[in-house]
């Protein structure tokens, strides 16, 4: 079955056939962009049914991944996010506001600032990593098992070689 990445190569090769050995990449690329796409309405979704945006989304489901007592400093998250503090005292606000998070002072320094889910958080960011999960499954459905992990070891390796080892 044919992509419109395969359109898109094939009139180059039409176009420039001295390119032909290089277009496998630019496929690759262009089918990686097109899947953003496709990543960007999955995510719009999901905030649309549960309210949030995708940088509240990442810091409810951050949050749940830390473990009890489901509690993080801004600073952890804005160096796992790679945004500013600003930023991410915006969505501390944001989410606080909507009662998902609570700020929780640390009695021997009051400047430490930790922010915990609250369980109206935690069940939301549950029941939206269903709702997230569940779109993944239906997005690659087309792909067996043995697919899948060709695909993500090819995209683990490019990342690696790139250097993005790790969330901060």
């Amino acid at each position: 079955m044919a992509d419109a990445m395969d359109l898109v190569a094939e009139q180059w090769r039409k176009e420039r056939p001295e390119l032909a050995d290089a277009l496998g990449a630019m496929e690759i690329f262009g089918r990686v962009q097109r899947m953003q796409r496709v990543y960007d309405r999955h995510f719009k979704k999901l905030s649309d049914e549960f309210g949030l945006n995708l940088g509240e989304l990442d810091m409810i489901f951050t949050l749940r991944r830390s473990g009890p007592p489901y509690t993080l400093t801004a600073g952890a998250f804005a160096k796992a996010a790679l945004v500013s503090p600003g930023a991410v005292t915006n969505r501390i606000d944001r989410l606080e506001d909507k009662g998902l998070v609570e700020r929780v002072r640390e009695t021997s320094d009051r400047r430490s600032v930790q922010i915990r889910l609250t369980g109206r958080g935690e069940t939301l960011a549950v029941e939206a990593l269903a709702a997230h999960l569940r779109d993944y499954e239906e997005i690659l459905s087309p792909l067996d098992p043995q697919e899948r992990e060709q695909v993500s070891s090819g995209l683990r390796k490019i990342l690696t070689a790139q250097g993005d080892t790790a969330l901060d």
